[in-house]
């Protein structure tokens, strides 16, 4: 009898350890998967590593989200009114990213105004440098910057249709026809706007949407608001060949003859037409920035 309880102890004890083994091997082979640490730009404190408790088991690593400083780069395009940007940013901790800009575009475009026909061409080149802060757990940010390098402006050719009207100041003037026996030449103005008389100019924006997402995602698509404090506008026209006083022209002269006391006017009006210009366009001392784009990150370490 105690042979035969021997006997069927040995096997029951037999039954439950084939039972148990594969379970026991899939925990092991699941535990390892789980634990992986191959996972780039993610780091592993020591108090994550794998912990031996009682009965030989051991207790699975819990691998950290944080990114290591210095550990993703993002490459993105996108559009503003400083123009088609590039940008690159880095991860710097878990609250800061830096940031790297740069904006061109060159625009052309012909219009009307006081009787000038005005070609203008429009020259945005800029660069600068943002810091990038999350305050909470989301995609909110706010990014103070500096515009390292500022050449946005405005040149134009504004010529008068000879025999027409032109006004400066409210008052009214008229090209002369030219005339080459007489000296006589055709009236043309040229001008530039500049909006960069603060360099380097301080930028604050704000906006949503991480360019390097905590997540491990690789594609963002940022939105961001704010402006750079560029400084008032500079604006400058100058005035070359014959005007008259009068539409019969009996009253002409060069609009840069000094002793002309037509010319004189002229350019006394030219100056306050150019001071009211500039008077409209000086909130744009405070240059607005709207901006989206695409951004894709990846791990450089």
């Amino acid at each position: 009898m105690n042979i035969f309880r021997l006997f069927v102890s040995k096997v029951l004890l037999l039954v439950v350890l084939l039972v148990a083994s594969p379970a026991h091997g899939q925990s092991i082979s699941k535990w390892h998967d789980s634990t992986s640490l191959d996972s780039p730009g993610y780091a592993v404190s020591a108090s994550e590593s794998a912990i031996s408790c009682g009965g030989g088991q051991v207790a699975p690593a819990v691998r950290s989200n944080q990114m290591r400083p210095f550990s993703r780069l993002a490459l993105g395009a996108d559009f503003s009114p400083l123009g088609a940007g590039a940008e690159a940013a880095v991860n710097v901790s878990r609250h800061f990213d830096a940031r790297v800009t740069g904006n061109l575009l060159q625009y052309s475009t012909t219009f009307t105004t006081n009787g000038f026909k005005v070609d203008a061409n429009l020259h945005l080149a800029s660069a600068g440098a943002q810091v990038d802060w999350y305050p909470f757990h989301t995609g909110f940010r706010v990014s103070p910057g500096i515009l390292l390098y500022n050449q946005n402006h405005v040149n134009a050719n504004a010529p008068v249709a000879p025999g027409t009207s032109f006004t400066l100041n409210n008052q009214t003037f008229y090209a002369a026809i030219p005339n080459s026996a007489l000296g006589i030449t055709a009236l043309s103005g040229t001008g530039a706007l500049g909006l960069h008389s603060s360099r380097p100019a301080f930028m604050m924006t704000t906006g949503w949407g991480s360019l390097i997402p905590r997540s491990g995602r690789h594609w963002a698509i940022p939105f961001e608001i704010g402006a750079v404090f560029t400084g008032s506008p500079t604006v400058r026209m100058n005035l070359t060949g014959w005007a008259c006083y009068d539409p019969a022209q009996t009253l002409c002269t060069n609009v840069d003859d000094p002793s002309n006391p037509i010319a004189m006017q002229i350019q006394s009006d030219l100056q306050a037409q150019v001071a009211k210009w500039k008077k409209d366009l000086d909130p744009l001392r405070v240059y607005p920035i709207v901006s989206t784009g695409v951004v894709f990150n990846f791990n450089i370490r």
